[in-house]
């Protein structure tokens, strides 16, 4: 790892010893459709690529992380965590929540440990590539991995 990337994301895997990578990267984080620019930014199929999402189901504070190459279904997030209503939270209750900033909100090593669920196509990949926790930096890890970390259920997540 190379000094000035550490993160929460990055010193919880290392604490618990998680075979992982790190991947730096230069995407402008208001760029349109900037999951598949990081994607092609490192060179590996979008599908592999994850996004976290803070959302709020019936009111209390939850994380989707999802392929870029969809979005959200809202309603499948409720199902899979027994709620009702899902929605996008606000940014700055993301940003407050987590500890990180949005482009770079990585679904470890948050301030606050929020339900996490993980769309079931991570399971498909050896690896996948979620935020390290700052804009320009991404993890590569196993789905398995993330998953226990996150302590995190997995559910049929992204429309494509």
């Amino acid at each position: 790892m190379v000094a000035g990337q550490g993160t929460p994301a990055t010193a919880l895997l290392a604490k618990r010893k998680v075979a992982h990578r790190t991947h730096p990267y230069d995407v402008s984080p208001d760029a349109p459709n900037y999951g598949a620019l990081v994607a092609a930014a490192l060179g590996v199929p979008p599908e592999r690529v994850f996004k976290s999402l803070v959302t709020e189901v019936d009111g209390a504070l939850a994380v989707a992380v999802v392929p870029v190459t969809g979005e959200l279904d809202l309603k499948a997030l409720a199902a899979a965590l027994g709620g009702k209503r899902a929605a996008l939270a606000d940014r700055a209750v993301a940003e407050r929540a987590t500890g990180y900033v949005r482009g770079g909100i990585s679904p470890l090593g948050q301030r606050k440990r929020l339900p996490t669920v993980l769309d079931e196509t991570a399971l498909r990949h050896e690896t996948v590539y979620v935020s390290a926790g700052r804009r320009g930096l991404q993890l590569e890890l196993s789905p398995e991995d993330l998953a226990t970390l996150t302590n995190a259920t997995t559910a049929p997540l992204a429309t494509p």
